[in-house]
């Protein structure tokens, strides 16, 4: 079975339709890449799979490792193995990244029940020499100064700084699938690399990824086993690496001409 599976889904903002019919599915260790042009749906595709509250699912279905997601709050999908990598990430003045990371790292440890004994929460909270060593180890394959991590989250950060630190939580809390929301935007050609062998170094048996970009560059660096094309909330047409390759060469008018032609 797919680890994502996504049905005939129907998405609207403001009762404005946004998707009309999205039809895909991800398994585990798969990359698929999403492409479209503005206004395609891609990022509330996105924001729907993580369950943001605006986007209201008027018809389908979404369900991840046999589980309706549809049902589950947000905090229960993030608990269940889901990530989401923020196009337009937010700050947290006076959060530290270092404390923000192992404070979630431990939600994501915590167990539910109790000890039998003592009728206590277990603590499960990650040891600090260990939390170090896999902050510094993970700070290592992103080429993240020490610095880094004492600074309040996002604030005052570059672009690039932001994505980087995406791709930091995405490797401190090891999901099962991740969500990737146009992480490539605004990078130059050097934090594109980087941030393009966190993907890659993400890659797993077990773990499925859905990039989601407007342009063709950071498929240079991260192979995709598929590209889908997003147009007017529909996944239009279907390919792998080469069809990237054609939508920069030649826009996505081809892929619309395509489109209206079958209409016709």
């Amino acid at each position: 079975m797919p680890d994502l599976e996504i049905k005939d889904l129907h998405v609207e903002v403001d009762k404005k339709p946004i998707l009309n019919g999205i039809d895909l599915a991800v398994r585990s260790g798969e990359v698929h890449a999403i492409m479209g042009p503005n206004g395609s749906g891609k990022s509330t595709l996105a924001l729907t799979i993580m369950g943001h509250p605006r986007y209201k699912v008027t018809r389908g279905t979404i369900h991840f490792d046999g589980r309706d997601i549809l049902a589950m709050p947000v905090d229960e999908r993030a608990r269940a193995g889901l990530f989401l990598a923020f196009q337009y990430p937010a700050a947290i003045p006076g959060v530290s990244v270092a404390n923000f990371l192992r404070t979630a790292l431990n939600a994501r440890r915590a167990e539910r029940g109790t000890t039998a004994a003592a009728g206590e929460r277990k603590n499960t909270d990650i040891p600090i020499p260990q939390f170090v060593k896999l902050l510094a180890d993970k700070r290592k394959l992103l080429e993240i100064d020490e610095s880094f991590i004492t600074r309040s989250v996002n604030d005052g950060f570059s672009g690039g700084e932001k994505k980087r630190l995406e791709m930091l939580q995405m490797h401190m809390f090891g999901p099962k699938f991740a969500v990737l929301d146009e992480t490539d935007s605004g990078l130059d050609i050097d934090a594109l690399q980087v941030v393009a062998r966190g993907i890659e170094a993400l890659r797993a048996p077990d773990v499925g990824i859905l990039l989601i970009t407007h342009y063709e560059r950071i498929l240079r660096y991260v192979t995709p086993d598929y590209v889908h094309v997003l147009i007017e909330g529909r996944v239009v047409r279907t390919g792998g690496r080469e069809l990237a390759a054609e939508l920069e060469e030649k826009g996505y008018d081809f892929v619309r001409e395509e489109l209206y032609a079958g209409r016709a």
